[in-house]
């Protein structure tokens, strides 16, 4: 294996915890030692390392979907920073899970089709349905699966995705997605409200989705998914002692993380599973 070095301070174990949270993700898939991926048809490997990560195959196809599935673009160090300042919830936090460097979709229709199957169910029933959507629909790459490409999805029908667990309506949304001529690889050059409006453009997508693309696909710093029920649980329980809260007022709270409401939100979310 390769070598990978990644920005520091690094957490492997913090980092690949969500894809064993909630059940296996067969693209994103956990062998018990290492997290494996397929690329470009072969299926590389991604194991714990001082510095880093081991990486086989490595090279300039593999290395940047890996970096990018593996956070390195965020900036853990300007946050911890900012998290000891900020208060003492987030103080603590970035203490607890020194090192968490959120897992990042590397590819656009990805992230889209994994928050439209994350809509209105609790994670352990989005990552079911999504594997078996990769299952069905997706290319075996030794032991894992590539996730079903655009041009997959766009030939077939609703009630194909239904099959596989998919609400009719979920169904109707990622089938439009994917035979609509948005330029999703394009989105990333355009303003935020830009993004928003095309995103929102089409059946199913709404502002929750469009955060999340923002936050684990672009890896915007101030994205802020205030209306992520999960969230707002993490809030309210960290900071108001379990009161419930609307999405206006979460979004309203974002504000005290400027500019780190990306990494805040996911220092919450994963906090409230294993540093509450």
């Amino acid at each position: 294996m390769a070598r990978l070095k990644l920005p520091e301070p690094y957490d492997f174990a913090l980092s690949t915890e969500r894809f064993r949270a909630f059940g296996p993700d067969l693209a994103n898939l956990w062998d018990g030692e290492a997290l494996l991926r397929a690329v470009g048809g072969r299926e590389v490997r991604i194991a714990p390392a001082p510095g880093g990560v081991d990486v086989e195959p490595l090279d300039p196809v593999t290395e940047p979907v890996v970096r990018k599935l593996l956070g390195a673009e965020l900036d853990l160090v300007g946050f911890s920073r900012f998290a000891a300042e900020a208060d003492t919830v987030l103080a603590r936090l970035a203490t607890a899970l020194a090192g968490f460097r959120p897992p990042l979709a590397p590819d656009p229709f990805e992230a889209l089709v994994g928050s439209i199957t994350a809509q209105q169910v609790s994670m352990f029933a989005a990552f079911a349905i999504r594997s078996r959507l990769i299952e069905h629909f997706g290319a075996r790459v030794g032991r894992v699966h590539a996730f079903p490409a655009r041009e997959r999805l766009s030939a077939a029908e609703p009630e194909e995705l239904v099959a596989v667990g998919f609400s009719r309506r979920k169904a109707e949304y990622t089938v439009a997605l994917a035979r609509s001529d948005l330029d999703l690889d394009g989105l990333g050059r355009l303003p935020e409200e830009e993004i928003r409006a095309r995103l929102t453009a089409l059946p199913g997508i709404g502002e929750w989705t469009a955060d999340w693309f923002l936050a684990r696909h672009l890896a915007w710093p101030r994205a802020w998914p205030a209306g992520d029920l999960a969230l707002r649980k993490a809030v309210s329980v960290f900071y108001r002692h379990g009161e419930a809260m609307t999405t206006p007022e979460v979004r309203a709270f974002g504000a005290r993380f400027e500019p780190f409401q990306n990494l805040s939100a996911h220092y919450l979310l994963t906090g409230l599973r294993v540093a509450p």
